[in-house]
């Protein structure tokens, strides 16, 4: 939705491109602003509205132009639906949290955090000396640089109880993001047609490596301090399944981490149902009142497989994760590992390697909790303050996001956009469930550029959904 100055604005526009031919380049901002006697905001939130509905497209320094008209021919792709054949399970379109914001809109969709957050000095420092090494021109490891691999394991070790085996470096596979670990693990250990079952609501990019391995998923209830594990026994039981995919701490949505008790509860089923818990540890240094507690550290039979990105830490430019397993899953991840990309570039692991085992690497950490809780904590405040209706079952320990309930008779799709068009870009929960939704939910990233626009982005959000 847009307020009356800005629909009025839109009408006006779409008769004038109604009458312009293909192409025509659109009266400037100043234009607009002082034939409509609006605020460049106004005009801003009018353009942002037909560029939205398809009708203009904004070329960045040259200005505003309407679209230009469709081939007159329809394009033919008939002929891809034979040879094609019949689709798979169908993979979810490209999620909201990965779409770029344009400089003017205030992002709270984002999975990533900002810039701003980020080592960039040790990222740049790092890439700068990989480049002199042999890393920049040799062929890593299929496993991995053996001295990545060693930290990984000694990073999970660690947190390894008296009397539990830690983890070996070679347990340790580097892999191209946690992304193809999620599908690697998901092909390997699961399957084909055959049930999985899968944390709901949960991270988007997991429902998205199901789906594109063809896995059956079978969702169980996440809870705001975790998963039912009575729930999760009869699950496996019911349906024969032999893995569990779960974030224990601050889960993506909804920030759930596991307490102790849960976590020995949660094994115990896992391992006597004979089964694997594929743990994804995504948010490892992105804790704020609590640390990240890994259930695989308290294992050492191989029922977890423990998945840890260094991608949303050092850099979205560094595409660097750990797989680590133990016996002969083990072996079958390594060979499909080797199988869909044979090894990880050099350079890049090098450079992963030099930003965390750096002297600065901590010194950042202890910086990066301080900026998240402030953030956290300003988001959390707008929220409560300017969208009342908004109900937080908790202020999350960790992670990126706050995960927020609308009321039940809110139309999320019809919000999402509005608040678009408004200039503030929001994630709709649908989009975190492996299955039906469970109610109205949005995901809010209080991590993202520009957190001093929260309170602008809760007033534009409060305003939309009480109208």
């Amino acid at each position: 939705m847009v307020n009356d100055s800005s629909q009025r604005i839109v009408a006006a526009l779409r008769e004038w491109i109604a009458q312009a031919p293909p192409g025509a380049k659109l009266p400037s901002t100043r234009a607009l602003v002082a034939e409509h006697a609006a605020s460049p905001v106004t005009v801003q939130k009018a353009l942002r509205a037909l560029t939205s509905q398809g009708l203009v497209e904004s070329r960045p320094g040259v200005g505003t132009f309407t679209r230009a008209a469709r081939p007159l021919r329809p394009s033919d792709f008939g002929w891809q639906t034979a040879a094609l054949g019949s689709p798979r399970p169908r993979i979810p379109e490209t999620p909201t949290a990965l779409h770029t914001p344009t400089n003017e809109m205030i992002a709270l969709h984002s999975g990533y955090p900002d810039r701003e957050l980020l080592p960039e000095r040790l990222v740049r420092a790092a890439f700068t000396r990989a480049a002199r090494g042999a890393a920049a021109v040799g062929r890593p490891p299929a496993t991995g640089l053996p001295e990545l691999q060693a930290w990984f394991a000694t990073e999970l070790g660690d947190a390894t109880p008296p009397g539990v085996a830690p983890p070996a470096p070679s347990d340790v596979i580097i892999v191209p993001g946690s992304q193809s670990g999620l599908s690697s693990a998901f092909r390997v250990l699961v399957g084909p047609g055959r049930p999985l079952l899968m944390e709901s609501p949960t991270y988007w990019g997991a429902i998205t490596a199901a789906a594109r391995e063809g896995v059956e998923v079978v969702p169980i209830p996440l809870g705001p301090n975790g998963p039912d594990p009575e729930v999760l026994a009869r699950a496996f039981e019911q349906t024969g399944a032999r893995a569990y995919y779960a974030q224990p701490n601050f889960a993506n949505p909804n920030g759930a981490k596991w307490s102790p008790d849960l976590t020995e509860r949660v094994l115990d089923v896992v391992r006597e149902s004979g089964a694997f818990l594929i743990e994804d540890d995504w948010a490892h240094e992105f804790g704020i009142d609590a640390e990240s507690d890994p259930v695989a550290a308290r294992d050492d039979d191989g029922h977890v497989v423990y998945i840890r990105s260094l991608t949303k830490s050092v850099s979205p430019a560094v595409r660097v994760a750990a797989v680590i397993a133990r016996g002969p899953a083990r072996e079958r991840l390594l060979a499909d590992a080797r199988a869909e990309a044979m090894y990880v570039s050099g350079l890049l692991q090098a450079a992963a390697l030099d930003v965390v085992t750096g002297p600065g690497w901590r010194t950042h950490l202890r910086a990066l909790r301080n900026q998240l809780e402030s953030r956290r904590d300003l988001l959390a405040a707008s929220l409560r303050e300017h969208v009342p209706q908004a109900h937080l079952e908790q202020l999350p320990r960790g992670g990126l996001n706050l995960w927020a309930r609308l009321p039940d008779t809110t139309d999320l799709p019809a919000l999402v956009r509005a608040c678009r068009d408004a200039g503030v870009l929001v994630v709709s929960g649908d989009e975190w469930f492996p299955a039906e939704p469970t109610g109205a939910y949005l995901r809010l990233n209080y991590s993202g550029a520009n957190p001093a626009a929260h309170a602008e982005a809760t007033r534009t959000l409060g305003r939309l959904l009480a109208s």
